[in-house]
């Protein structure tokens, strides 16, 4: 029986090598999907794939299940004793996962000893490599594939080392399916650095205080994680609660809207988040399967709601259960098309966080862009014919609440500490010229509380290069509550050099010539409480800093100081 002050100290100590680990990625990574925007997490679970703790850094997204998915995959496939030190195992495999097939998830195991009672656990890491092969350039950003073998290789659970020694076949199949092999490789190296040296830091950790003991603190900790998310959950009354909105399409069906409907089942026992009442699978790729998609979801959105301030592990979200039946967009099969698996989630958990504001509305706010506002822009360069990619979610407005604004712009509520790519080092490395960034004036949802603002960018190309863009809630703006109005949504303006005219980008491509300009608009929050009760010192602030125009000003917010 550990004492509770020495699980404490055992605790912080294992949960601090996860965020090492982060740090050093950032370091060591090759391409700037990793090394700048952050699209990774560091994590390590136990011998059962069960979540012990995770880097503060994590993309949302990931922290809900991804790791805990592809161990407790690998111990079925190889079971505990087919998986000794020096292993490092990897999988992307969409049945698996259920996410899309760029995000790869490395792991090894941590051994104390062989046969399985020696099996302490695995360090693991996910990470977004930035192309593993399909018919787009990148692989996640086609709005037209039709199944998942369009879209890239997929590792089914291999080892890339075993017992130590790199295996060559691996590495020859990893070069010749991406399109970047340099980059692909740097981050890769990145990745296998970073779970041996976890690994290394978790064994120091159990010569230090024992196999047993640090057991037995990860333990207590997960019954501490487990009874604070319970007494959150206590102080809602027992009930169904429920909401609805919807996504613009599946990517192939341009003109049909897919259903968002969640309903919330609030027991003495826990919660259960009910999916069932959702969209089909699509045609197109805008599905997740169940643990990318369903599972991943509602653990984001009970994690804002009920435990926003302690780390992710397996006991925060072992009161939280589940539903969502076969075949729906968030549960869709192992061969369905899920390069845009994550473009959805952020309105299925907008939505989650409005069933549950019903039962305590000052603890949710108004809607959020919602959306990852995808754009990458590709192409050859002129000197060498290789590829280039730049590859951006874009921060957007959050929704405001009933006690004050919006927040942003950030990115959506599944990305969590991504960060931006700085400008000097895209223009240093892609054929274009950034003119401008700046806030989206008007762009936030007017109310007692305005929400917050979205952005403008603006690209200048330099040479020739393709756009491509996935952006959501284009057709279910952010909501806004109690009276408050709904935010802007975003777009993406073709302005052709020369021409008068412009053509606007949501889900598809467009190839661009030198001079041409791309110009981004993302979406702002929705706003809370009726607009005409809002302080007049606060319009005139809003309308002093050009978040809010003199015209919105006299229209929105009834600013009869200017009539």
């Amino acid at each position: 029986m550990i004492d509770p002050i020495t699980a404490e100290i055992v605790v912080h100590a294992i949960s601090a090598i996860p965020n090492l680990i982060d740090k050093n990625i950032t370091k060591t990574a090759f391409s700037p999907l990793v090394s700048e925007y952050k699209d990774y997490a560091v994590g390590i679970v136990d011998a059962d794939g069960k979540l012990i703790t995770q880097c503060k850094g994590g993309i949302p997204i990931f922290v809900a299940n991804a790791l805990s998915a592809a161990v407790r995959d690998g111990l079925e496939i190889y079971g505990k004793s087919g998986l000794q030190t020096g292993d490092i195992v990897i999988t992307n495999h969409a049945g698996t996962m259920g996410q899309h097939l760029n995000n790869v998830v490395m792991y090894t195991p941590i051994r104390r000893s062989e046969g399985d009672d020696g099996l302490f656990g695995f360090m693991a890491i996910v990470m977004h490599w930035v192309d593993v092969g399909g018919i787009v350039v990148g692989s996640c950003l086609s709005n037209e594939t039709t199944d998942v073998f369009q879209e890239g290789i997929q590792f089914h659970t291999v080892k890339l080392h075993s017992r130590g020694e790199p295996v060559e076949e691996m590495y020859r199949m990893i070069t010749a399916n991406t399109r970047f092999p340099h980059m692909v490789l740097g981050d890769l190296e990145a990745q296998i650095a970073g779970c041996l040296h976890g690994c290394t830091l978790v064994d120091e950790l159990l010569d230090r205080y024992g196999a047993d003991q640090v057991q037995g603190a990860v333990e207590r900790y997960w019954d501490q994680s487990e009874a604070a998310v319970k007494r959150a959950i206590a102080d809602i009354p027992n009930g169904t609660y429920e909401a609805s909105s919807f996504l613009d399409n599946d990517g192939v069906h341009e003109d049909e809207t897919v259903e968002v409907n969640v309903a919330v089942h609030v027991t003495n026992e826990g919660i259960t988040v009910d999916l069932s009442g959702i969209g089909p699978e699509g045609s197109g790729p805008m599905n997740a399967g169940y643990e990318g998609g369903a599972v991943a979801a509602s653990r984001i959105a009970c994690k804002y709601f009920f435990s926003p301030d302690d780390p992710a592990n397996d006991g925060a979200f072992r009161p939280i259960k589940v539903h969502c039946p076969p075949g729906r967009f968030l549960s869709a099969g192992p061969t369905a098309p899920l390069s845009g698996s994550g473009n959805m989630l952020p309105t299925v958990v907008d939505t989650i966080l409005k069933a549950l504001g019903a039962a305590v509305p000052e603890k949710v706010p108004a809607g959020h862009h919602g959306t990852y506002c995808l754009h990458v822009i590709t192409g050859q360069l002129a000197d060498d014919g290789g590829w280039f990619q730049h590859m951006e979610s874009t921060i957007g407005g959050w929704g405001a609440w009933s006690d004050h604004d919006g927040v942003g712009p950030f990115r959506s509520i599944v990305h969590g500490d991504t960060m931006e790519v700085p400008v000097e080092l895209q223009e240093a490395n892609h054929p274009y010229r950034v003119d401008w960034v700046r806030l989206r004036a008007d762009s936030g949802g007017a109310g007692k509380h305005r929400g917050g603002l979205g952005i403008e960018k603006c690209y200048t190309m330099l040479g020739p290069a393709d756009v491509t863009a996935i952006i959501e809630r284009t057709k279910c703006p952010p909501w806004g509550l109690d009276g408050g109005r709904e935010g802007e949504t975003g777009r993406i303006e073709i302005h052709r050099a020369g021409a008068d005219c412009s053509e606007v980008l949501i889900k598809g491509s467009a190839s661009l010539a030198e001079g041409d300009r791309a110009l981004l608009f993302s979406g702002g929050g929705g706003g809370h409480g009726n607009p005409v009760e809002r302080l007049t010192d606060s319009v005139a602030e809003d309308v002093r800093k050009g978040y809010v125009s003199r015209r919105a000003a006299l229209k929105d917010y009834d600013w009869t100081e200017l009539k």
